[in-house]
């Protein structure tokens, strides 16, 4: 059998010593993030809030330290810090910088309807599909690969987060229930695994003074509790909102 040779795209995993030093400085990357945020203002940005200002200068922040920062480097030592990775782009980044976008143009982007039940089915199968063994291994031997899994989970994350906030309420809270429980699915799965599962990480995580197994579990509850809970979270939030605007709604007719 061939072993892949691992060339992870944020580089070999550093030392602990090494990491603070380790920032991502590939112009490709940096340029698309201008263009991202050039994009935003004179286009998908058009007539956007002071709010919605600073919610976009959130998620690109949050893109910028996922993609430039030393937490690049660190998803190549261990599992933990590449699932907290996927956490701050699909479920923070992703659905902020949907937020940021004024409704008016969101619902232009990607067609009229929000094919929420398509989105989250398809984040779903992405999500489990990349944190398989053998795909995971194979999106960290190389650029390609690396920007193959990032560009289909940051898609799918960016379609499922639109389709929450154009559905019905009720509908959102379905899809952001049913993430949760898949998403904790595979962490509580990917947790309680016997044996380490990803190859990458096999010779990069004692030095940060964890065995691959400890890494695994590390990882694996990260997306089983605050991953989940996010989407818990944005229901609860989805939920307060409906509950104000029934209220408000009531307040009006009695008035």
């Amino acid at each position: 059998m061939t072993i892949p040779s691992f060339q992870p795209y944020c580089g070999p995993a550093p030392q602990p010593g090494a990491v603070w030093a380790a920032w991502n400085l590939d112009p490709v990357l940096i340029g698309a993030l201008i263009a991202v945020a050039v994009a935003y203002g004179m286009t998908w940005g058009r007539g956007a809030s002071v709010r919605e200002r600073i919610v976009f200068g959130a998620a690109w922040s949050l893109f910028f330290v996922a993609f430039v920062s030393p937490l690049c480097a660190l998803t190549s030592a261990l599992f933990a810090a590449r699932v907290g990775h996927h956490v701050a782009v699909m479920t923070l980044a992703a659905g902020l910088l949907v937020l940021a976008v004024p409704r008016g143009r969101i619902e232009g982007l990607f067609g009229g309807r929000s094919l929420l039940w398509t989105a989250t089915a398809a984040q779903a199968i992405l999500l489990w599909f990349w944190h398989a063994p053998g795909a995971y291994g194979w999106s960290l031997t190389g650029d390609a690969p690396y920007w193959i899994m990032q560009a289909s989970l940051i898609g799918a994350a960016l379609m499922f987060w639109r389709g929450v906030r154009l559905a019905p309420v009720q509908h959102g809270l379905l899809a952001l229930i049913a993430t949760m429980v898949q998403m904790g699915a595979l962490g509580a799965l990917i947790t309680f695994a016997g044996e380490p599962l990803y190859a990458p990480h096999f010779a990069t995580t004692l030095a940060w003074g964890l065995t691959p197994l400890e890494d695994q579990q590390a990882g694996g509850l990260i997306m089983w509790a605050p991953a989940a809970g996010a989407y818990l979270a944005a229901a609860l939030i989805l939920l307060a909102r409906r509950v104000g605007l029934n209220d408000g709604d009531a307040a009006e007719r009695t008035a």
